[in-house]
């Protein structure tokens, strides 16, 4: 697994269109490893929220937390939007961004 270390904001997706989770992490591979796996109880266990649908990375932890209130706060069309500007086909996008080729 190729290492990702640096603070990111991601999404979580149960499938398109779907249930959607945003967090926060300093190592993106590790934490969505821990996803898919069921190792994080909570919001995201519940739902099988496992598909990396959109991320993006930051230089410090103060900006990351910052940008993930923001998205908590947006209304789901305009999270809907962000992912499908990016991902229009909702794939996983784990395999690309940690998987070692």
């Amino acid at each position: 697994m190729r290492e990702k270390k640096n603070p990111v904001v991601y999404i979580l997706a149960s499938r398109k269109n779907g249930t959607l989770y945003i967090g926060v992490t300093s190592d993106l591979c590790n934490r969505i490893s821990q996803h898919k796996d069921g190792k994080i109880p909570g919001f995201s266990q519940k739902y099988n929220l496992k598909t990396l649908v959109w991320f993006q990375n930051f230089n410090g932890m103060e900006e990351v937390i910052k940008r993930e209130k923001q998205l908590k706060e947006w209304k789901r069309g305009w999270k809907l939007e962000l992912i499908e500007a990016s991902n229009p086909d909702w794939h996983d996008l784990f395999p690309e961004e940690c998987e070692t080729p």
